[in-house]
Protein backbone atom coordinates (compact mmCIF):
# COMPACT_ATOMS: atom_id res chain seq x y z
CA UNK A 1 0.00 0.00 0.00
CA UNK A 2 0.91 3.58 -0.90
CA UNK A 3 3.06 5.30 2.33
CA UNK A 4 0.78 8.64 2.17
CA UNK A 5 -2.60 6.36 2.50
CA UNK A 6 -1.10 4.21 5.07
CA UNK A 7 0.08 6.77 7.15
CA UNK A 8 -2.78 8.78 6.82
CA UNK A 9 -4.81 5.90 8.08
CA UNK A 10 -2.71 4.65 11.02
CA UNK A 11 -2.25 8.00 12.51
CA UNK A 12 -5.82 9.36 12.04
CA UNK A 13 -6.83 5.76 13.81
CA UNK A 14 -4.30 6.24 16.66
CA UNK A 15 -4.98 9.77 16.54
CA UNK A 16 -8.64 9.47 18.08
CA UNK A 17 -8.72 10.02 22.24
CA UNK A 18 -4.89 10.34 22.13
CA UNK A 19 -3.47 14.02 24.82
CA UNK A 20 -3.19 16.10 21.16
CA UNK A 21 -6.42 15.19 20.23
CA UNK A 22 -7.99 16.12 23.56
CA UNK A 23 -5.67 19.36 23.64
CA UNK A 24 -7.75 20.43 20.60
CA UNK A 25 -10.66 20.05 22.02
CA UNK A 26 -9.62 21.99 25.38
CA UNK A 27 -7.83 24.41 22.89
CA UNK A 28 -11.60 24.95 21.22
CA UNK A 29 -13.26 24.98 24.51
CA UNK A 30 -11.54 27.87 25.75
CA UNK A 31 -10.30 30.01 22.65
CA UNK A 32 -13.87 29.55 20.82
CA UNK A 33 -11.30 30.06 17.67
CA UNK A 34 -11.27 27.50 14.95
CA UNK A 35 -9.51 28.74 12.58
CA UNK A 36 -6.32 29.90 14.28
CA UNK A 37 -6.35 26.79 16.15
CA UNK A 38 -6.38 24.25 13.07
CA UNK A 39 -3.83 26.19 11.20
CA UNK A 40 -1.79 26.16 15.08
CA UNK A 41 -2.59 22.37 14.51
CA UNK A 42 -1.14 22.20 11.26
CA UNK A 43 1.84 24.19 11.74
CA UNK A 44 3.07 22.45 14.76
CA UNK A 45 2.43 18.79 13.05
CA UNK A 46 4.26 19.89 10.21
CA UNK A 47 7.50 20.58 12.24
CA UNK A 48 6.81 17.82 14.77
CA UNK A 49 6.26 15.02 11.71
CA UNK A 50 8.79 16.55 9.17
CA UNK A 51 11.61 16.26 12.38
CA UNK A 52 10.32 13.08 13.02
CA UNK A 53 10.13 11.77 9.46
CA UNK A 54 14.21 13.34 8.80
CA UNK A 55 14.85 10.93 11.95
CA UNK A 56 13.39 7.43 10.85
CA UNK A 57 14.77 8.22 6.92
CA UNK A 58 18.11 8.52 8.78
CA UNK A 59 17.70 5.86 10.37
CA UNK A 60 16.39 4.01 7.58
CA UNK A 61 20.15 5.14 6.27
CA UNK A 62 22.25 4.61 8.86
CA UNK A 63 21.42 0.85 10.16
CA UNK A 64 22.04 -2.04 7.74
CA UNK A 65 18.60 -2.77 5.99
CA UNK A 66 18.13 -6.45 8.08
CA UNK A 67 19.04 -4.51 11.15
CA UNK A 68 16.41 -2.35 9.76
CA UNK A 69 13.84 -4.85 9.56
CA UNK A 70 13.64 -5.83 12.26
CA UNK A 71 13.70 -2.43 14.18
CA UNK A 72 10.73 -1.99 12.24
CA UNK A 73 8.86 -5.07 13.11
CA UNK A 74 9.39 -4.28 16.59
CA UNK A 75 8.46 -0.53 16.44
CA UNK A 76 5.21 -1.61 14.67
CA UNK A 77 4.61 -4.17 17.26
CA UNK A 78 5.41 -2.18 20.02
CA UNK A 79 3.55 0.57 18.87
CA UNK A 80 0.37 -1.38 18.18
CA UNK A 81 0.41 -2.43 21.73
CA UNK A 82 1.02 1.31 23.30
CA UNK A 83 -2.03 2.42 20.96
CA UNK A 84 -3.83 0.45 23.71
CA UNK A 85 -3.13 2.65 26.86
CA UNK A 86 -5.43 5.55 26.46
CA UNK A 87 -4.18 8.92 27.15
CA UNK A 88 -4.99 12.20 29.05
CA UNK A 89 -3.80 15.31 29.44
CA UNK A 90 -1.51 15.94 32.92
CA UNK A 91 -1.23 20.24 32.54
CA UNK A 92 -3.09 22.72 32.38
CA UNK A 93 -3.15 24.72 29.33
CA UNK A 94 -1.63 27.95 29.62
CA UNK A 95 -3.91 31.25 29.18
CA UNK A 96 -4.61 32.89 26.42
CA UNK A 97 -1.25 35.01 25.64
CA UNK A 98 -0.71 38.28 23.89
CA UNK A 99 0.91 36.15 21.14
CA UNK A 100 -2.33 34.84 20.28
CA UNK A 101 -4.15 31.56 19.69
CA UNK A 102 -2.40 30.26 16.70
CA UNK A 103 1.11 30.62 18.90
CA UNK A 104 -0.58 29.10 21.85
CA UNK A 105 -1.97 26.26 19.85
CA UNK A 106 0.76 25.75 17.79
CA UNK A 107 3.62 25.64 21.17
CA UNK A 108 1.51 23.77 22.90
CA UNK A 109 0.48 21.33 20.33
CA UNK A 110 4.10 20.81 19.10
CA UNK A 111 5.45 19.57 22.80
CA UNK A 112 2.20 17.70 23.15
CA UNK A 113 3.87 15.53 20.10
CA UNK A 114 7.07 15.30 21.54
CA UNK A 115 7.72 11.56 22.48
CA UNK A 116 3.75 11.06 21.36
CA UNK A 117 2.68 7.51 19.49
CA UNK A 118 1.82 9.39 16.14
CA UNK A 119 5.41 11.00 16.52
CA UNK A 120 7.30 7.63 16.96
CA UNK A 121 4.99 6.03 14.19
CA UNK A 122 6.34 8.71 11.68
CA UNK A 123 9.42 7.83 12.53
CA UNK A 124 8.88 4.09 12.16
CA UNK A 125 6.97 5.00 8.60
CA UNK A 126 9.83 6.94 7.63
CA UNK A 127 12.19 4.32 8.29
CA UNK A 128 10.00 1.75 6.79
CA UNK A 129 8.79 3.21 3.59
CA UNK A 130 12.01 5.50 3.21
CA UNK A 131 9.65 8.56 1.46
CA UNK A 132 9.68 11.37 3.44
CA UNK A 133 7.26 13.81 1.84
CA UNK A 134 4.71 11.30 1.37
CA UNK A 135 4.95 10.20 5.15
CA UNK A 136 4.92 13.63 6.26
CA UNK A 137 2.06 14.68 4.49
CA UNK A 138 -0.36 11.44 5.22
CA UNK A 139 0.61 11.68 8.83
CA UNK A 140 -0.56 15.46 8.56
CA UNK A 141 -3.65 14.93 6.96
CA UNK A 142 -3.75 12.09 9.71
CA UNK A 143 -3.78 14.33 12.73
CA UNK A 144 -6.02 16.90 10.71
CA UNK A 145 -8.68 14.13 10.27
CA UNK A 146 -8.80 13.33 13.77
CA UNK A 147 -8.53 16.98 15.30
CA UNK A 148 -10.41 19.41 12.97
CA UNK A 149 -13.59 17.38 13.72
CA UNK A 150 -12.24 17.96 17.67
CA UNK A 151 -12.22 21.35 17.19
CA UNK A 152 -15.33 21.60 14.92
CA UNK A 153 -17.44 19.82 17.06
CA UNK A 154 -15.84 19.69 20.53
CA UNK A 155 -17.38 17.28 23.52
CA UNK A 156 -20.42 16.33 21.63
CA UNK A 157 -18.59 14.50 18.81
CA UNK A 158 -15.57 12.97 21.31
CA UNK A 159 -18.38 11.39 23.13
CA UNK A 160 -19.75 9.39 20.29
CA UNK A 161 -16.51 8.37 19.19
CA UNK A 162 -16.44 4.40 20.69
CA UNK A 163 -12.60 4.45 21.46
CA UNK A 164 -11.70 1.90 22.93
CA UNK A 165 -12.89 -0.01 19.55
CA UNK A 166 -10.66 2.58 17.23
CA UNK A 167 -7.90 2.47 19.20
CA UNK A 168 -8.25 -1.57 18.88
CA UNK A 169 -8.50 -1.44 14.83
CA UNK A 170 -5.55 1.15 15.23
CA UNK A 171 -3.27 -1.54 17.15
CA UNK A 172 -4.07 -4.32 15.28
CA UNK A 173 -3.25 -2.08 12.46
CA UNK A 174 0.25 -1.76 13.69
CA UNK A 175 0.63 -5.60 14.41
CA UNK A 176 -0.65 -6.59 10.91
CA UNK A 177 2.32 -3.79 9.41
CA UNK A 178 4.76 -5.06 11.57
CA UNK A 179 3.64 -8.97 10.77
CA UNK A 180 4.33 -7.82 6.82
CA UNK A 181 7.55 -6.32 7.88
CA UNK A 182 8.28 -9.64 10.45
CA UNK A 183 8.05 -11.70 6.97
CA UNK A 184 9.97 -9.02 5.24
CA UNK A 185 13.13 -9.36 7.60
CA UNK A 186 12.88 -13.35 7.48
CA UNK A 187 12.89 -13.37 3.92
CA UNK A 188 15.98 -11.04 4.11
CA UNK A 189 17.58 -13.35 6.55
Amino acid sequence: MHPFLVSTALVALAEIGDKTQLLSLLLAARYRAPLPIIAGILAATLANHGVAAAAGDLLAHALSPRLLDWAVVLSFVLMGLWILVPDKIDDELPRRSARGVFLATAVSFFIAEMGDKTQVATVALAARYSEWLPVVAGTTLGMLAANVPAVLFGHRFADRLPTRWVHAIAALMFVVLGGLALHKALQAS
